[in-house]
């Protein structure tokens, strides 16, 4: 008997969505890391900065199929914003604060 039942093929090139948002995400949560890891509890930065680790690595563990390329694009996108929302707020407070 032969199985009816086939297993996909991993896609050859899965690892480029994953890779290309990583190159800025990954040295940007390191500095907001070590950054925020100060304040000695759960602030809405330190939230966002975890959460964004975890969706970037979840967008390197999710399997290896065509069919979840968009929601590896999604959790990785999703991470790059979650990574850049801490410097812009914080931009954001200096620019307020240096034009009162």
């Amino acid at each position: 008997m032969t199985p009816t039942h086939t297993t996909p093929a991993p896609h050859p090139t899965w690892w480029r969505g994953p890779f290309v948002v990583s190159l800025p995400t990954v040295p940007l949560l390191v500095w907001e890391y070590l950054t925020f890891r100060a304040e000695g509890y759960t602030s809405g930065f330190e939230t966002m900065v975890v959460l964004a680790a975890v969706l970037l690595a979840v967008s390197w563990l999710l399997p290896h199929r065509r069919s979840l390329r968009g929601l590896r694009f999604l959790a990785a996108g999703a991470a790059f914003t979650l990574a850049l929302l801490p410097l812009l707020l914080v931009a954001l407070m200096a620019a307020a604060m240096a034009g009162a």
